[in-house]
């Protein structure tokens, strides 16, 4: 397998699954603003929604969309117990808080991250994602993982998104919940490949 990824973006939360999983696959690094990999090929031709994560099989299949990504790989290796089997309420709070992570904190990060973005639309926008966090911090509350005893596949993608809240330095001092968890999921051995193979460590 063949994972498309740009260092640091959402990607890097399939990246940590696909390591946590154990699974053996070749990470391509994109130029999501070139739309171009590492190897010189147009990425646009890779995926069409010119956009990472992708995830390409031997036969050129290609699944695209972290959290189905995320999904899919987790089922590779249910040992890992990275998301709860079909059936189960668990697995479905796992999804819940992909789709949150999804809608709520990620989408919620891309006004930031646009140079044309009014200042006073960007204040606005720091603002409901710090309460959008308090979610997360409210959650985690004397819990060690997002599920409780396990880590899943819903930790990898929030760990994402706080990076980004870190990076851009939203205030996230008080939620004292989640910056534990935050330092728990850091240290990782996966999580520390991942972000090592992207050069952010």
């Amino acid at each position: 397998m063949k994972l498309y990824c740009k260092p640091g973006a959402c990607s890097l939360s399939p990246h940590i699954v696909m390591r946590e999983c154990g699974l053996d696959f070749t990470q391509v690094n994109v130029d999501l603003q070139l739309k171009r990999t590492e190897r010189g090929e147009d990425y646009w031709q890779i995926n069409p929604k010119g956009q990472v994560p992708a995830l390409q099989f031997d036969d050129g299949t290609l699944l695209t969309e972290g959290t189905a990504i995320v999904q899919y790989l987790a089922d590779q290796k249910p040992d890992r117990h990275l998301l709860a089997p079909t059936g189960s309420l668990t697995r479905y709070h796992t999804l819940e808080w992909l789709s949150f992570i999804g809608t709520e904190l990620h989408k919620g990060f891309s006004p930031l991250f646009r140079k044309d973005t009014p200042a006073e639309y960007k204040e606005l926008v720091r603002e409901q994602l710090i309460k959008k966090f308090a979610i997360a911090n409210q959650a985690l509350q004397d819990k060690q993982w997002l599920m409780g005893l396990r880590f899943t596949v819903a930790d990898a993608y929030l760990f994402v998104v706080t990076r980004w809240a870190h990076a851009l330095q939203l205030d996230l001092s008080g939620f004292a919940a989640l910056n534990s968890w935050f330092d728990r999921v850091a240290e990782r051995p996966a999580v520390q490949a991942a972000l090592k193979a992207e050069g952010l460590v």
